[in-house]
C-alpha cells in the first residue's frame, strides 16, 4: 500500500469509539488531528488506533495524523504532519468524505481542493478547546515548536 486513495474520516479525539462502533470501513483515510505538540498536547501515542483497526478486522485503511506512531504501527501511517492542525496546518481543512491521495514513494499527500478553498477553511477552523492543567503543560503548549523541528521549546 505505497499508494492509496480513499475517502476521509476526520477525528479530533473520538477515533477509538469509531473503531469500537465499526464506523471505519475499508478504503478510508482516517485523519486524526490535534494530536501534535500543541494540540495533543505533547504528541500522545496513537498506536492504539492501529491495534484497534487490526483487531476489528478492517483492512486497507490509511492513517494520517499530526501526532505520532510507534514503530509497531502497520499499514500506510503518516505521522508528524506539520504544521499541526492546532496551528492552522493543512489537515485542519479536511472534511469527512473528501478524496485523499497518498503516494509514499513520491512523498505526496493530496486532497482535491483548491489553494483558495484550503485557505478559506483554515481561516474558519477552530481547534477543540482542551483543558490543560496549570504548570509545565501550559508552558509547554505555549512555547513548543513544530514536530518538523523536534517539538522542542522555543
Amino acid at each position: 500500500m505505497l499508494t492509496f486513495t480513499g475517502r476521509a474520516l476526520v477525528f479530533e479525539s473520538d477515533y477509538l469509539a469509531a473503531i469500537r462502533e465499526k464506523k471505519i470501513v475499508s478504503g478510508s483515510v482516517c485523519i486524526i488531528r490535534n494530536e501534535g505538540p500543541k494540540g495533543g498536547p505533547g504528541m500522545p501515542e496513537t498506536l492504539a488506533v492501529t491495534i484497534g483497526l487490526a483487531l476489528s478486522g478492517v483492512q486497507r485503511v490509511a492513517l494520517v495524523t499530526d501526532g505520532r506512531f510507534s514503530g509497531a504501527s502497520s499499514g500506510p501511517c503518516i505521522g508528524h504532519v506539520s504544521p499541526e492542525a492546532a496551528e492552522g496546518g493543512p489537515i485542519a481543512a479536511v472534511r469527512d468524505g473528501e478524496k485523499i491521495m497518498i503516494d509514499i514513494p513520491n512523498r505526496r499527500l493530496n486532497i482535491k481542493l483548491s489553494d483558495e478553498e484550503i485557505r478559506d477553511r483554515l481561516r474558519h477552523y477552530n481547534p477543540p478547546v482542551r483543558v490543560i492543567p496549570s504548570g509545565f503543560m501550559r508552558r509547554y503548549v505555549k512555547l513548543v515548536g513544530s514536530a518538523a523541528k523536534g517539538a522542542v521549546l522555543d
